[in-house]
């Protein structure tokens, strides 16, 4: 991860943009406001620049209550963002006797918008969690969040870390709801398959781009057109060439080029791929994001 002081003295610089794609694109996850604490961009100057780089479209989530208020009132000022909300498995642990009000206030946002699209980043996290008691609270509140996502339509977006099979397991007992992104995948190419033929969409930030991540291209590699999206994952996870710079909208291309590179599709058919993957998981974003990648790119 691309860790940043929240000190603007100490902030490293943002990196360059990169050259705009031919065809747009849609961020499949993101945090405006994480990333506008960490590096200083706010959020209407982080979605300028990704229209201009032809990322036409984010998604905005929530890791808990505050932060998915913020990405439900984002996504009703700006056309270009919808919202996902949830509490994020760390923070599952770290409420402790708050979780059941926090977990309340939450299921109470559901229908509080039409720009919410999303229930998550929700899930499982055993690299930081180890203690059973702490991963038995993940659990439970994972099957919660994966109720809402079936209640209320909407998508599920998935947190795994070093959880795979106690991931699945979880939603092989509770249902894998019609619609699931496996957010930041990480797992190898068989879990990738399970993942598929569950009917899982399979997104990749940047960290795809990292030397030592194999397994990981070798999921992308498998993963059908139809099945994958690019994500950032801001201000984290930046890709090579600018790994070690805070992470933006506006620097996912670099992850689609590679991706399009690795795999051996033509980058604005892939690209055209992406936009349509993302509008079938979280539906459409509304009026005015037909043309907002005009800056940019251009969206065929």
């Amino acid at each position: 991860m691309a860790v940043t002081s929240g000190s603007p003295n100490s902030r490293p610089p943002l990196p360059e943009p990169p050259a705009p794609l031919p065809v747009a694109v849609t961020d499949a996850h993101t945090h405006l406001g994480t990333t506008a604490r960490k590096s200083g961009l706010q959020p209407a100057d982080a979605l300028a620049r990704a229209r201009s780089v032809g990322v036409r479209r984010v998604v905005d989530v929530g890791y808990d209550v505050a932060s998915s208020r913020a990405a439900i009132a984002l996504a009703e000022e700006h056309d270009e963002v919808i919202a996902a909300v949830a509490i994020h498995p760390h923070d599952v642990v770290e409420l402790g006797d708050g979780l059941d009000e926090a977990m309340r206030d939450l299921e109470g946002l559901l229908g509080a918008s039409g720009r919410i699209r999303a229930v998550g980043e929700t899930g499982l996290d055993f690299y930081w969690v180890k203690d059973g008691r702490g991963r038995d609270a993940q659990r439970a509140a994972f099957a919660a969040h994966i109720g809402w996502a079936q209640a209320h339509g909407l998508a599920l977006v998935i947190h795994d870390r070093d959880a795979h099979e106690a991931l699945a397991d979880v939603l092989d007992a509770e249902g894998w709801p019609d619609r699931v992104q496996m957010h930041c995948f990480s797992g190898d190419a068989a879990f990738a398959r399970r993942c598929l033929d569950r009917g899982a969409y399979l997104s990749f930030p940047g960290t795809v781009t990292f030397k030592a991540n194999d397994d990981l291209r070798e999921a992308a590699r498998l993963t059908p057109r139809d099945r994958i999206l690019v994500e950032t994952d801001a201000p984290y996870l930046t890709p090579v060439p600018v790994r070690g710079r805070p992470n933006a909208s506006y620097v996912m291309p670099h992850t689609v080029r590679f991706l399009a590179e690795l795999r051996g599709d033509p980058l604005d058919g892939f690209c055209a791929a992406l936009d349509a993957n993302a509008s079938a998981l979280f539906g459409d974003w509304g009026a005015g994001t037909r043309d907002a990648a005009g800056d940019g790119g251009g969206h065929g």
